[in-house]
């Protein structure tokens, strides 16, 4: 990945739900969820809004939920955590006064591009 990389918030979403495996953390200004061996991290589409969904999972018990609202998301960027090994992505929610990263999402490895991952099962 380079050191930096802007995404449009469907670009990122239609990535990232098939590197699961690749999560660390993601969360909000408030708060975050963090990947443990025993848990794993699910996406799914709200059925009555289509409103993005990431929840995290230790079996079949829900340990965590995040609700994403992609028009509040300007755009994604993509950038190098000082820490080795891990890659941020800020969910950007920009208006005419304010700038500030509403969601986040921290991954083991950077943005490869389209058609660089193929996901060997499809449930």
């Amino acid at each position: 990945m380079d050191e930096n990389v802007t995404l449009s918030f469907g670009v990122f979403w239609e990535w990232l739900i098939t590197h699961p495996n690749c999560i660390l953390r993601a969360g909000t200004p408030e708060a975050a969820i963090f990947d443990d061996d025993d848990l794993h991290w699910h996406f799914a589409t709200a059925a009555e809004d289509g409103t993005p969904v990431v929840q995290v999972l230790r079996g079949k018990r829900l340990i965590g939920e995040l609700l994403l609202v992609p028009d509040q998301v300007s755009y994604v960027q993509g950038s190098v955590v000082e820490d080795e090994g891990e890659f941020l992505f800020e969910l950007i929610s920009e208006t005419e006064a304010d700038r500030f990263p509403a969601y986040f999402f921290v991954l083991a490895h950077g943005y490869e591009g389209e058609g660089s991952f193929t996901p060997s099962r499809v449930h």
